[in-house]
């Protein structure tokens, strides 16, 4: 782990993979620390907003103290698990289990049978990179990207899987769609996926 300075303001932490951003995230939300304005996590690193420039070196002595390594997901039994219902017809998961040794059905199970944290956002207003522990759904992009990916596709790309919330270029992995919304400007707030949410996809039917 590194801390640098960012700013006059913020620091970056970075760390070495996904998996520690999100429980990094976790501990630092647990300690509560009041001079923190702001996390923004991303794949292999966190920005720490400060409140104010005098409250950076006590937030980079406290970073300094906080190990990844030891901090164990900290998300609150008592928060709402985000049920996301997928209609498993996408058109590359014949790809997907072929690349992963599954059958079509295994592929579903696998993806409908573990909790996911989203632990970071990006690429468009209410897209989740979320991540589990589960590593038999790990599988590559796709060779050439599709010119028009449509809203509510569900994907596989690396150690990620994520629902596309409108239409737009991309080259996950499709597996299914589903319905439900992921950016809403009537919502508040309008993302679904905020970056610790715990998320669960239920097959509704449609796919193997």
């Amino acid at each position: 782990m590194e801390v640098l300075p960012y700013g006059d303001r913020a620091l970056l932490v970075e760390v070495g993979d996904t998996g520690a951003v999100v429980a990094y995230v976790d501990a630092l939300r647990t300690l509560d620390l009041a001079c923190v304005a702001d996390l923004v996590p991303a794949a292999r690193t966190v920005l720490v907003v400060a409140h104010a420039t005098g409250d950076v070196p006590g937030l980079r002595q406290a970073l300094a103290d906080l190990a990844p390594e030891a901090a164990e997901h900290h998300a609150s039994e008592e928060e709402d698990v985000i049920e996301i219902p997928v209609h498993y017809d996408g058109p590359d998961l014949a790809d997907v289990a072929r690349l992963t040794g599954l059958s079509e059905q295994d592929v579903v199970a696998a993806h409908t049978g573990t909790e996911w944290r989203v632990a970071f956002g990006g690429f468009a207003p209410g897209f989740g990179y979320l991540v589990t522990d589960h590593q038999k759904l790990h599988v590559p992009r796709r060779d050439s990207a599709r010119t028009a990916v449509p809203a509510g596709a569900v994907g596989l790309a690396g150690e990620y899987t994520g629902v596309y919330p409108r239409e737009s270029p991309g080259g996950w992995q499709l597996i299914g769609t589903t319905d439900a919304p992921m950016w809403d400007l009537h919502r508040d707030p309008p993302a679904l996926l905020r970056p610790g949410a715990r998320v669960r996809f239920t097959d509704v039917g449609g796919g193997a």
